[in-house]
C-alpha cells in the first residue's frame, strides 16, 4: 500500500523510513499539497500532509476521485484542513495531537532568551574578535512576570518551565488547567494575562483566535513587553505588530511562525530576492528574532511524529478509527 508525503524535507524520508514497519510504499514528494498538485497522489492508500499544505474543499473532491479515503497530517495543527469538505467526501483526517510538546516550549524559551541576553549578537562578535559589551545588557528572567496563552500541551510545558526559571506564570484559556494550578500557576482573563513582562502564545489558530494580537490586544500589554510565538502565524496581524515595535510597544519579538510563512519556511532562499516585504521590515528591527518554523525540530519529536502518523493510518485502515480518538479529526 502506497502513501504519498507532501512538502517533504531530507529529514521526512530519513525518519519515515526509519519507523516503517509495516512496510509501506513510501512516495516523498517536496511539492506543497493543493488543488494542482493532488493528483501525484494517484493510487495511494493515504496522503500525509504537513502545515502549510492547502487541503481545500477542491482538493477533498480530487481526493475522493482518486479513492483515497485517509489523509494524515504530520503535525498537530489543522488550520489548513476544510474539515466539513472532508467529511462530505468520506476522508478521515487525522493529526498528531502531542509529539513532545517539550521541543516547541523550549525552543520558545531559547527564543526569549536568545533576544534578552543577545547571544547570536555575542556570537558574532566575537568572531568578528569584538569584545566588547556595549549594547548587550539583558536582564533576569528569574522574578519577571510571565503571561502563558493557552495552556494545552505546549503551554503546559513552557509553564512549568517558567516557574523553573523562579517567575510568577500568569495564563490564560477556556477551561483553567487543574494541574498548573496546584503547581502555582494564575489564571486570569486575558486583558490581565496580557499585562506580563513576557507574553507567550501557545493556542491553535481558529476564526476565535486569528490575529489575537492586534492593535487593541498590543495597546493591553506592557510597553515594552517580549512577545513570543510558536504557535500559528496567524495569531499575530503582522502589520500592526511592526507599528508596536516602531513605537517601543513592543520591547522584543520573537517568531517561529509567519502569516505568510508558505512561501518562505522548509526553502533555501539565499539566492534569491525575497518579494515579501514585510518579512524583510521584520527582519530589519535589532530586537526581532525569527525562526523558520524549527521549534518541532528535535529527534524525539520526529521520532514520535513518524511512530503516531504510521499508527494512525495503520488503525484507519484496519478498523477505520483510531485510539485515542483526540488523533482523529473527521
Amino acid at each position: 500500500m502506497k502513501i504519498v508525503f507532501f512538502s517533504t524535507q531530507p529529514y521526512d524520508k530519513t525518519f519515515f523510513t526509519q519507523f516503517n514497519t509495516e512496510n509501506y510504499d513510501l512516495v516523498f514528494l517536496e511539492t506543497s499539497l493543493d488543488d494542482q498538485t493532488v493528483e501525484l497522489a494517484a493510487g495511494a492508500v493515504a496522503v500525509c500532509a504537513f502545515v502549510n499544505d492547502k487541503i481545500s474543499a477542491p482538493v477533498f473532491e480530487k481526493l475522493a476521485g482518486l479513492n483515497i479515503k485517509i489523509v494524515a497530517l504530520r503535525c498537530a495543527g489543522f488550520n489548513n484542513v476544510d474539515l466539513e469538505a472532508a467529511k462530505s467526501n468520506g476522508i478521515r483526517v487525522c493529526r498528531v495531537p502531542a509529539y513532545s510538546p517539550e521541543a516547541v516550549a523550549e525552543h520558545a524559551v531559547a527564543m526569549l532568551l536568545t533576544l534578552n541576553r543577545k547571544t547570536h549578537k555575542a556570537y558574532n562578535r566575537v568572531r568578528e574578535q569584538n569584545f566588547s559589551l556595549h549594547g548587550l545588557l539583558g536582564y533576569n528572567i528569574h522574578g519577571k512576570t510571565i503571561g502563558v496563552i493557552g495552556t494545552g500541551n505546549i503551554g503546559k510545558a513552557f509553564a512549568k518551565i517558567m516557574l523553573g526559571f523562579g517567575c510568577r506564570v500568569l495564563a490564560f484559556d477556556v477551561i483553567a488547567n487543574k494541574d498548573l494550578e496546584a503547581i502555582g500557576v494564575e489564571y486570569h482573563p486575558l486583558m490581565e494575562v496580557l499585562k506580563a513582562d513576557i507574553v507567550s502564545l501557545h493556542c491553535p489558530l481558529n476564526e476565535q483566535t486569528k490575529h489575537l494580537m492586534n492593535e487593541t490586544t498590543f495597546a493591553m500589554m506592557k510597553k515594552g513587553a517580549v512577545l513570543i510565538n510558536t504557535s500559528r502565524g496567524g495569531l499575530i496581524d503582522t502589520k500592526t505588530v511592526i507599528k508596536a515595535l516602531k513605537t517601543g510597544q513592543i520591547g522584543a519579538l520573537g517568531i517561529d511562525v509567519y502569516e505568510q510563512e508558505e512561501k518562505l519556511f522548509f526553502r533555501d532562499l539565499s539566492e534569491d530576492i525575497i518579494q515579501d516585504d514585510t518579512i524583510q521590515r521584520l527582519m530589519s528591527f535589532p530586537n526581532v528574532l525569527i525562526t523558520a518554523h524549527q521549534a518541532f525540530f528535535t529527534d524525539e519529536a520526529l521520532t514520535q511524529i513518524a511512530n503516531i502518523t504510521f499508527t494512525n493510518i495503520s488503525q484507519l485502515i484496519k478498523t477505520n478509527n483510531i485510539s485515542p480518538q483526540a488523533a482523529l479529526l473527521v
